[in-house]
């Protein structure tokens, strides 16, 4: 049992619309439906609010929750990964699976000759990594290029508008960690 599903369970028992308990908490109401969803998890400080809303105390929302998190996950290469094709020329894979429990999105990058990323801007407070694989690219950060081959990295707030462009003669594969926002 997730979070969400405890907190969607209690306000039923309250006989509370999610509309009422975001009025009542301050919680936005998309922010109270993801947490709901297990889209997200939320804070502290937005679980203070909403048992405050519900009129518990925040011992009462934890303690149906599993004692410890299994925060292991080994994929053999053989399982299957969600692939992402943003064109012909670029395509991504999930390196992890359940990431709405995970504070990191791994991906694995190609870019084939000429290919390029959509133009991405995280939110504040959201970081990312690049380890470069193979193949020769262009990290372009806000205002900035940045040239890498395989073996560099680039670690930078995603929040600024970023893409990547292989500017070498063959494939360029990436690694690509983006932390998650929680909340």
């Amino acid at each position: 049992m997730h979070i969400g599903e405890i907190i969607h369970r209690m306000r039923g028992e309250k006989q509370m619309t999610l509309l009422e308990l975001s009025e009542r908490s301050g919680v936005a109401l998309a922010t109270l439906s993801r947490i709901e969803n297990g889209k997200m998890v939320g804070t502290l400080k937005s679980h203070i609010k909403i048992c405050e809303a519900l009129g518990i105390v925040l011992t009462d929302l934890y303690k149906e929750l599993p004692s410890s998190k299994k925060l292991l996950e080994v994929r053999p290469r053989e399982t299957a990964h969600k692939v992402s094709v943003h064109d012909k020329k670029s395509s991504s894979v999930m390196l992890a699976s359940n990431i709405q429990n995970k504070t990191m999105l791994p991906l694995l990058i190609t870019l084939a000759k000429g290919g390029r990323t959509g133009t991405e801007e995280g939110n504040h407070g959201v970081e990312k990594f690049i380890y470069v694989l193979d193949g020769k690219i262009e990290a372009e950060i806000g205002e900035e290029s940045y040239n890498l081959a395989a073996g560099d990295t680039i670690y930078f707030d995603s929040s600024a508008p970023h893409h990547f462009k292989n500017t070498g003669n063959g494939e360029a594969r990436l690694i690509s960690v983006t932390s998650l926002a929680r909340d």
